[in-house]
């Protein structure tokens, strides 16, 4: 999957793939869509902790982005007139049951805190290494729940999948000076809550990720979800998070970010996808008539 707030990505095929769209090309506009669609979906199953909800907003997002493409001037880059919509949309939208699970960083640590922590065996440690994984990208997910919309967004792209500063300022219409602020304020709450509760962070902390997976599990409520261990599921967000020129000056230490950039991505949509809703969608076709 490339990544398109990447410094190396090459722009031009976007705009070869706009004029053709506008002139009616149905391919071009697939190949578009198709482009940018598993980015935004993977920022939108990080920022709702749901993959069902990631493909509502994504074809949200990816509606709005074919209605009013013949407004698209090129005052500005495509890819940056894209995530504004993106952002926006993300901004806007209707809220999702998990970002009202928890009011703050306080109400989660006190529900993660009451899952019992039962010894494990040095066997059952290493039997349990996909419920322990599963444990873990929910815990992560569910850290990213307690910030506001906006700092969730910021920290996604700006550590999580580490798009280039400048291009953040610019997507986010603030200054580059103004967006590393907004990602340093939120990086330091994360650290905290981190340095407070990750046995992966401080072993002294209460927190044991395979012990946790064992009691969630044992109660019902966790079972491993397959999905996250297919081929589909098996690459991370590591795989395509660019090294930017602004990581010397802001990533403070890149033990926290690495766990997140090891949360799973979906690579392959197959032709079950919202571009194929989309392009047999009639009422949309009237926007290239």
């Amino acid at each position: 999957m490339n990544n398109p707030l990447s410094p190396i990505y090459q722009a031009h095929q976007d705009h070869a793939l706009i004029q053709g769209a506008l002139q009616g090309d149905r391919n071009a506009l697939e190949q578009l869509i198709k482009l940018h669609e598993p980015f935004i979906y993977n920022v939108a199953w990080k920022y709702t902790n749901d993959q069902d909800e990631a493909r509502d907003l994504t074809q949200e997002v990816l509606i709005k982005v074919v209605t009013k493409l013949s407004s698209f001037q090129a005052k500005s880059s495509f890819r940056t007139w894209v995530y504004r919509i993106v952002v926006n949309q993300f901004l806007k939208t209707k809220r999702r049951p998990m970002e009202d699970r928890w009011e703050n960083f306080e109400d989660f640590a006190h529900e993660l805190n009451a899952i019992p922590s039962p010894e494990l065996t040095l066997e059952e440690e290493q039997e349990q290494v996909l419920r322990t994984k599963t444990a873990r990208n929910r815990c992560m997910s569910g850290m990213l729940m307690c910030l506001t919309r906006e700092q969730r967004l910021i920290y996604l792209l700006g550590d999580v999948f580490s798009i280039d500063h400048t291009i953040g300022a610019e997507i986010f219409d603030v200054s580059k000076d103004n967006f590393r602020k907004k990602l340093s304020r939120t990086r330091k709450e994360f650290h905290a809550f981190m340095n407070q509760q990750c046995g992966l962070v401080k072993k002294e902390n209460p927190c044991r990720c395979s012990k946790k997976a064992k009691a969630m599990e044992a109660a019902g409520k966790m079972r491993t979800d397959a999905k996250l261990f297919d081929p589909k599921y098996s690459a991370t967000i590591a795989k395509f998070a660019e090294s930017v020129s602004d990581e010397v000056a802001d990533i403070v230490d890149r033990k926290y970010l690495e766990f997140f950039q090891n949360h799973p991505t979906k690579e392959d949509f197959g032709v079950d996808t919202v571009v194929e809703e989309i392009l047999n969608d009639k009422d949309l076709h009237k926007y290239f008539e």
